[in-house]
């Protein structure tokens, strides 16, 4: 199965380990994603996320949203739906 694309990084806040995210798809709580850093593969399974700093179960095409990563991330990345 072809992996699809949902969004990219926006921005990275490392104080708190938090990227922010423009999606081109829908996500929610739950879902599993994975953050492409160059060479490196990182999949996260969303267990939060905020939308102007407010949390939210879902989020629609459009939305910006903030979801705590376990690595550092950089502006730029592509995000797919695992």
């Amino acid at each position: 199965m072809a992996e699809k694309e949902i969004g990219v990084v926006t921005d990275f806040f490392a104080k708190v380990n938090a990227a922010a995210i423009k999606l081109t798809s829908p996500l929610k709580v739950g879902d599993k994603i994975k953050i492409k850093t160059g060479t490196q593969e990182l999949e996260i399974t969303i267990t939060s996320m905020q939308i102007n700093r407010a949390p939210v179960k879902a989020a629609k095409k459009g939305d910006e949203v903030g979801i705590l990563t376990p690595e550092p991330v950089h502006k730029g990345n592509k995000v797919f739906k695992a």
